[in-house]
């Protein structure tokens, strides 16, 4: 294993928790009970599921 490949995916891996913080914050403030706060929680968590369906669905209209 080189040090590149090793760097690139620690990189990812930041980038992927910033979004993830990121995603918490936007999907927390749009929630308004209990149960909606708890889903944006796992949100939070799937946020690149979230934004690749949303972009297709731009796409289909």
């Amino acid at each position: 294993m080189t040090t590149s490949s090793s760097s690139s995916v620690a990189g990812g891996g930041a980038i992927y928790g910033l979004g993830m913080f990121g995603a918490w914050f936007y999907f927390w403030q749009q929630a308004s009970g209990f149960w909606e706060h708890a889903y944006a929680l796992f949100q939070g968590v799937f946020w690149p599921a979230y934004m690749v369906y949303d972009g297709f669905a731009a796409l289909a209209r």
